[in-house]
């Protein structure tokens, strides 16, 4: 008797003392609120516990004491008031008293009121943006794990896929105030010794807050699944006494001049093809691998290869352009903040180079920064439009109504879908795919669809116009009706759709009007 005494409150004792160290289970963190948390986990759980035990305890005793092999008859009642009100008011006191204690964790969590420092960050696929308000301090903190390890050539770090280039760095006993938001799509920012794990969603703004007691480094992960590279976002926290903090924050700050005087100074540097060559494999397998794969074929219907691509081939305004800025509607972001200008020049001279491209081409700092220079004037130093058949067309500056149609050319229906194919590859294919499929129901299909095989008028007025709800971009400004005509006839005439219809760049001019 004395050893089932004692086995029992081993097992209903034991586990509190160990819980807080028992690999699975809920980390007590290094925050008030951490604790609060854990703590309220623990207790919801005994509880839960204590149910159970209660519950098949009463079972197990029933089915033991009260089966039919030792004559037990059964009791019969029906509408019994009084087991009613057991079943209804026990577990209604079990909620209220489970209720108090998370109430008011819930409420202590989401108090972010009198912050001593505020931190916006921004989730990008598949990167955090860190920008501290009171500082003027911003970084982007990538993943840091060696490419070798994440293909299983080399043996695994201690903080495999937990390891970025630059952590967040944060004082202690400072209660640090965080503004959630995400560039593309729904990320989140979670730190389990914080407790910290806040939806990051594309134009909005969530807010989140801790107070760290003690110094040293925290990771964590993005929580939701935001697209391929979901497993290659972690977060990593380095936590510092206030002194250091504020030695760090100077040091940013000296960085972030001598960074400057570097930029400057590249402006005058002309640097070899194979320098920029080996710069350029470092930032292109740091910043784009994770898309365009490292041997430049990208993602089928995903993310649009380089190897042999109109932009890596083309002429090299178009790439730098791209690079810079990104394009609208894709998953291809803007580098102009993330990269210095020389990074920029490397990444371009390598892409333009590698896997066979061989365009000989060698992009200078000095030109990264004329098109930035050049991207603020009227007229553009370059444009992200294809290669043509006939003359390259400039970029739109003025609305197509005002395009007067006689003063445009006619062209072949073979002239048209030659154009039109490389305009779509290069503007379209990132939503539709190249193959006209789309990514139902995110991207509707071309092939066979009402609006490339209906009234033509009807398709000139979604590629001109756009659709108002939908990712559809208006390409009235962002191509020449020459573009427009050419992509809208390969439309109605690629994968099967055989409309047989030429639009001419004076129907998109007619149509402005």
């Amino acid at each position: 008797m004395k050893q089932w005494l004692y086995c029992l409150l081993v097992v209903l004792f034991a586990p509190p003392l160990a819980a807080s160290d028992m690999r699975y289970n809920m980390t007590p963190g290094v925050t008030e609120i951490s604790g609060k948390v854990y703590h309220l986990h623990m207790t919801i759980l005994y509880i839960c516990c204590a149910i159970g035990l209660v519950v098949f305890g009463v079972m197990i005793y029933a089915m033991i004491n009260h089966r039919k092999s030792k004559g037990a008859v059964a009791s019969h009642f029906h509408e019994s008031t009084k087991v009613e009100i057991a079943w209804t008011v026990i577990p209604f006191v079990i909620l209220i008293l489970m209720a108090i204690p998370a109430t008011k964790t819930l409420i202590a969590m989401e108090d972010p009121s009198n912050a001593d420092l505020t931190v916006k960050v921004t989730g990008s696929q598949w990167k955090w943006h860190y920008s501290y308000f009171d500082q003027d301090i911003e970084f982007y903190s990538i993943l840091a794990t060696p490419r070798p390890q994440i293909e299983g050539n080399e043996v695994k770090g201690e903080h495999y896929l937990l390891e970025v280039d630059k952590p967040l760095v944060l004082p202690v006993n400072r209660k640090i105030r965080f503004l959630m938001t995400s560039e593309d799509v729904i990320h989140s920012w979670w730190v389990p010794d914080f407790a910290v794990k806040k939806d990051a969603n594309p134009g909005f703004i969530n807010e989140a807050w801790t107070r760290i007691d003690k110094p040293g480094i925290y990771r964590g992960q993005c929580a939701e699944l935001c697209g391929k590279d979901h497993g290659f976002m972690p977060i990593v926290v380095k936590a510092l006494p206030e002194a250091e903090f504020e030695a760090w924050v100077k040091e940013q700050k000296q960085a972030a001049d001598a960074a400057a005087q570097a930029a400057q100074a590249a402006l005058s540097q002309n640097l070899s093809k194979e320098e920029l060559m080996t710069q350029g494999e470092q930032v292109y397998l740091g910043h784009c691998a994770a898309c365009h794969q490292p041997n430049g074929e990208g993602l089928k219907g995903v993310f649009p290869h380089l190897k042999g691509s109109p932009i890596a081939m083309g002429p090299l305004g178009a790439h730098i352009e791209i690079v810079l800025n990104g394009k609208a509607g894709t998953a291809m972001q803007a580098f102009s903040k993330q990269l210095t200008t020389q990074e920029i020049a490397a990444v371009i001279t390598y892409e333009r180079n590698a896997w066979g491209n061989n365009t000989g081409d060698a992009a200078q700092a000095k030109d990264v920064d004329a098109h930035k220079s050049g991207g603020t004037n009227s007229e553009p130093v370059a444009t992200t439009q294809p290669p043509s058949t006939t003359d390259a067309p400039k970029a739109v500056t003025e609305p197509i109504a005002s395009v007067d149609p006689a003063s445009l050319p006619t062209l072949t229906h073979e002239a048209l879908m030659a154009e039109g194919e490389k305009v779509y590859v290069t503007f379209c294919a990132a939503c539709h795919q190249v193959t006209g499929a789309g990514m139902p129901p995110a991207f509707p299909a071309l092939a066979g669809s009402a609006i490339a095989t209906g009234p033509s008028t009807n398709h000139i007025d979604i590629v001109v116009q756009g659709k108002t709800g939908t990712a559809m971009q208006a390409f009235g400004k962002q191509l020449t009706p020459q573009q427009l005509a050419a992509v809208i006839t390969y439309e109605r005439n690629a994968w099967g759709n055989n409309t047989g219809d030429t639009v001419q760049p004076a129907d998109i001019a007619r149509h402005g009007k």
